[in-house]
């Protein structure tokens, strides 16, 4: 279902889901249908975004308490 980016199948396996040891996951999952048939359907995310703000809050965390906006953002900029 998930490698043949074919949404289709996600309420047949929700329904065979529903009657075994995945009855939560499989409730889940339904609430947020929409999300997840969008999850299937689009091949982009946001994890680059994400790793850039990991690396920002790590910075801030090594100099906190130690300098000001300016050092902070010379260090962002030269860590790029």
């Amino acid at each position: 279902m998930l490698r043949g980016d074919d949404a289709s199948l996600l309420e047949g396996w929700i329904a065979e889901a529903g009657n075994s040891e995945l009855a939560s996951m499989a409730a889940g999952i339904s609430r947020d249908i929409e999300a997840v048939r969008g999850a299937i359907n689009h091949r982009w995310t946001t994890s680059p975004v994400e790793g850039q703000i990991n690396r920002v809050k790590t910075l801030k965390r090594q100099m906190y308490g130690r300098a000001g906006y300016a050092l902070l953002r010379s260090r962002v900029l030269m860590a790029t």
